[in-house]
């Protein structure tokens, strides 16, 4: 992760969020730094621990999109978020076993076609989600084969899905990056 990351976590540690606004304002703030930094693509991700008696949210992992600065097609930011939340919680699934506490994934887009698959496959019980994959796609972003299928498949899987929480913001991360840029799309 970027050396600008840890200081923007470090300022929340302690902060206990209650909405997806408020989640979602973290996953879309590390999407624009990522920008204004010139460290990587447009697209945040936050993993939030919630503790399902209070129903407050803590910040647990944090994924900042790394493909261009790290030359791995991989490393979107809901790849890294997962990655790094499941190495702290030392599982390759986020499920906390005495069903005190579940794992949401907050992306500032709607996930790519790789994305969507590593979500199913991580263990969160909720995805939300800001801009949209029509969103990424009007900058020249290509998200591959994502339809609304996908999305029937992880509510099926016990994912719960909440899709364009503060989209015009983390749209307005998007067009800032298509100003000076990359975009990259596998085929390039």
């Amino acid at each position: 992760m970027p050396e600008w990351t840890q200081p923007f976590v470090d300022s929340m540690k302690d902060v206990e969020f209650s909405t997806d606004e408020e989640m979602m304002k973290v996953a879309v703030d590390l999407s624009r730094n990522n920008v204004v930094e010139g460290t990587g693509g447009p697209f945040g991700s936050v993993v939030f621990e919630t503790d399902k008696e209070t129903g407050k949210s803590k910040i647990f992992a944090v994924g900042a999109n790394r493909v261009t600065t790290l030359n791995n097609s991989t490393l979107h930011g809901e790849t890294v978020a997962i990655q790094f939340a499941q190495k702290k919680l030392q599982s390759f699934a986020l499920k906390d076993r005495s069903g005190k506490k579940e794992y949401s994934l907050f992306t500032s887009c709607e996930p790519c076609a790789m994305c969507l698959g590593a979500t199913f496959w991580s263990g969160v019980s909720r995805i939300v989600c800001a801009a949209t994959k029509a969103d990424a796609e009007a900058i020249g972003f290509d998200e591959g084969p994502v339809f609304p299928e996908s999305y029937v498949a992880l509510e099926k899987a016990g994912i719960r899905v909440c899709r364009e929480v503060l989209q015009e913001e983390a749209a307005s991360v998007l067009k800032l990056y298509a100003e000076t840029g990359v975009i990259y799309n596998g085929q390039d």
